[in-house]
């Protein structure tokens, strides 16, 4: 979406995977975000060898995205040690991308209001001024905004997500995962990464019960999160769908505030 993917082979037959883009594509920021991750975590990265606002330059990494069960236990272990890493605020030291759209990160001591604010409001407002959701619905947005509280607890303390997992952004091999790929990095509640993994239901889920057991396992998941929190933490990958891709999207964030009498 924001640049064209090549696999290079060296003359010595060493693979490369190079983005090439334009200065807006900004992957800079994308190199940032590997950067960041393989100083502070060990979640298994494509190497980093360059990057530019126009042009990323990785290492190539075997792997698929078909993942069976080990190699979601695995990844179950990786995101579990990835949330393990905190930070003071949450937010990030500089913004970042969620796919093609800038993702603001200002330090904040409030999960709830720093959720509600730049994530779930600019993404709302963002995509009202795209004309891919209409006002009503974006007012609707700011009514639950409002009440938040009423659903979601503080969190204990920021902890490091990858922001976009989902299954074509991680690969495997032999039942184990090889890489993380395309972050959106930030410090949040854990809880908004595990949402974004069952956004597209049972059929097409990144994971199915053997990763969230095993996750469960190393890090309890409050009672509620399936039932209700998972939905509102996905208004925000729903309305950057919306934004994106337009389509079928404004609806499903309709539903969702119908879900919550909003």
């Amino acid at each position: 979406m924001i640049a064209a993917v090549y696999k290079v082979t060296l003359a010595e037959g060493r693979n490369l995977v190079v983005k090439a883009g334009d200065t807006e594509s900004r992957l800079d920021i994308e190199g940032d975000m590997l950067r960041h991750l393989a100083q502070v975590s060990s979640l298994p990265l494509p190497p980093l060898i360059h990057s530019e606002p126009d042009l990323l330059v990785l290492g190539h990494v075997k792997g698929s995205s078909d993942l069976d069960e080990r190699a979601q236990e695995h990844a179950a272990e990786l995101l579990a040690a990835l949330h393990s890493v905190t930070w003071t605020h949450f937010g990030h030291t500089e913004d970042t991308l969620i796919g093609p759209l800038h993702q603001p990160n200002p330090p904040s001591s409030s999960w709830v209001d720093f959720f509600r604010e730049q994530r779930l409001l600019y993404m709302a407002h963002e995509a009202l001024q795209a004309r891919a959701i209409t006002t009503s619905l974006c007012v609707r947005i700011e009514t639950l905004a409002s009440h938040l509280e009423r659903w979601l607890d503080e969190a204990r303390q920021p902890v490091l997500v990858h922001g976009d997992v989902w299954a074509t952004n991680l690969l495997a091999s032999e039942g184990r995962i090889t890489a993380f790929l395309d972050p959106a990095i930030y410090y949040a509640h854990e809880e908004i990464e595990l949402a974004y993994t069952t956004l597209f239901g049972s059929r097409d889920r990144t994971f199915g019960d053997s990763f969230y057991r095993r996750y469960h396992e190393l890090r309890p998941i409050a009672p509620g999160f399936f039932e209700e929190r998972r939905h509102i933490y996905n208004l925000y990958p729903l309305l950057v769908h919306a934004r994106v891709f337009g389509r079928h999207y404004p609806e499903e964030v309709a539903r969702t505030l119908d879900r919550f009498g909003y």
